[in-house]
């Protein structure tokens, strides 16, 4: 298999398709992710994921949420550069490094994550499909229709960066993950 290549820019120097995206990532992170880089190879898929992505700020699960939905796809989907990646956002967005394992493993303390990675586990799984008790389970949280389709979306958009990765091996530029 010939390696997928990630793309290395001087700054200022990236295509006027990408440039905004490569300048929000060194003003918040420091870098281009590579995973994101390399996915730039088609600005269209780039720009899309990261619209289709930020919309989901907007729905019922707020940032930290996300860091932990995100966590749980990814170790499902055996993503070690999305680990890697998502790992280094929960802590930042809250979550300690126990926390992040537990949410990996399905066995955080609180009841309302064990739910979340069993219906998150039975989407990946069952290719969408929840069982109605499961659902039922779910909606006993408090949560609406709404969150489901949310939750069904960042499942989505995890699991295409975990596939891209998974594509792509290209390196990862984060801290890796603890092992579970």
């Amino acid at each position: 298999m010939i390696p997928f290549t990630v793309p290395v820019y001087e700054e200022g120097a990236e295509p006027e398709s990408v440039k905004p995206i490569y300048a929000r990532f060194s003003k918040t992170l420091g870098h281009m992710p590579n995973l994101y880089a390399a996915i730039g190879h088609s600005p269209n898929a780039l720009t899309s994921y990261l619209q289709y992505t930020g919309e989901q700020a907007k729905g019922t699960f707020h940032a930290k949420d996300r860091e932990g939905i995100f966590l749980i796809v990814s170790q499902l989907n055996g993503c070690e550069y999305c680990l890697a990646a998502h790992t280094a956002s929960a802590l930042k967005a809250g979550w300690t490094s126990d926390e992040t394992v537990a949410l990996r493993k399905g066995k955080h303390a609180d009841a309302k994550w064990q739910v979340i990675y069993k219906v998150t586990k039975s989407i990946i799984d069952n290719k969408g499909e929840v069982g109605s008790a499961l659902l039922d389970e779910f909606y006993a949280l408090g949560f609406k229709e709404a969150a489901i389709i949310d939750l069904l979306t960042l499942v989505n958009v995890m699991s295409y960066t975990n596939y891209a990765y998974r594509l792509m091996q290209i390196p990862i530029d984060f801290p890796l993950a603890p092992e579970v």
